[in-house]
């Protein structure tokens, strides 16, 4: 808050995680022209579930473990250069995605993914984040079993025996050392990538040889299918699953139906040129 407090200009109120989203609705009564959350990608994600739609713009204080929606567009990590674009930069616009009713900002899976989710929170409280996310991750590879699901994308239907189906709202990289980060200029989509092969050892040979070629020379093998579309359908035996959303676990109907909703969100980035002004 310091930070904030040094450029000043700004209203602060200090929030707790679970009275967010109601105290952001509060504000959001007198249509505020900017509104600046300092958290991690969870907060920021709660914001941009009260904004998506509306004229108020979302800056960010990036606070959290990862800061993947600030690094994706350009916002300074560090806190005292990030206070000052939240107060002096340019507005722009970013796709969101949803889920059901459900928002989210950079990623969604099904399958594996999720246990790993689960366990990499559990372990956290005992050993940190980095060391739990590998233990989680070896725990996956070890123990992933596949998940019978149909597809509906691109007008067709394909079934699928797959341990991991990823959703990302817009191109991503697939080449070390920039695997996962979103593509720069990259298309407007959800990027789905449906892996196609069950064994452990293999998977991750493919996930090697994925980040190492790219996805444009697996795609469509025996290994992975990737897709770049608006939108897509996801129908699995059952008649509830969980759901990886922005690295939270939510309870997800069936089918689950994924949508894009483009320039739908008005952001707070660093100045490109002088002046500013919107993209």
């Amino acid at each position: 808050m310091r930070a904030l407090e040094a450029v000043g200009g700004f209203e602060i109120h200090r929030t707790a995680p679970d009275r967010l989203e109601s105290s952001i609705r509060e504000k959001m009564v007198s249509a505020p022209p900017r509104l600046v959350i300092a958290g991690g990608d969870g907060s920021v994600g709660t914001a941009a579930r009260v904004l998506c739609g509306t004229e108020t713009e979302l800056a960010v204080l990036p606070g959290g473990t990862l800061n993947h929606f600030a690094r994706d567009h350009g916002i300074p990590t560090d806190l005292e250069t990030a206070a000052v674009v939240a107060a002096n930069g340019e507005v722009s616009h970013t796709d969101v995605a949803y889920v059901g009713d459900r928002l989210f900002l950079n990623t969604s899976s099904v399958g594996a993914y999720v246990g790993y989710v689960r366990l990499r929170d559990r372990a956290e409280k005992y050993v940190g984040y980095r060391i739990a996310s590998l233990i989680a991750a070896l725990r996956m590879f070890v123990s992933m079993r596949p998940l019978e699901l149909e597809l509906d994308v691109e007008g067709k239907q394909r079934s699928y025996s797959t341990p991991i189906v990823f959703i990302g709202v817009g191109e991503r990289e697939t080449r070390s050392p920039m695997l996962g980060n979103r593509t720069p200029g990259g298309r407007q989509c959800l990027h789905v990538i449906v892996v196609r092969e069950r064994r452990a050892a293999r998977l991750l040979v493919v996930a090697l040889d994925a980040a190492m070629r790219g996805l444009d020379k697996l795609a469509r093998t025996p290994e992975l299918d990737s897709f770049m579309v608006d939108s897509c359908v996801i129908k699995m035996n059952g008649r509830r699953h969980h759901v990886a959303v922005d690295g939270e676990i939510v309870d997800g109907g069936t089918p689950l139906e994924y949508r894009l909703a483009k320039d739908a969100l008005r952001i707070v980035v660093p100045a490109t040129r002088r002046g500013g002004g919107e993209k």
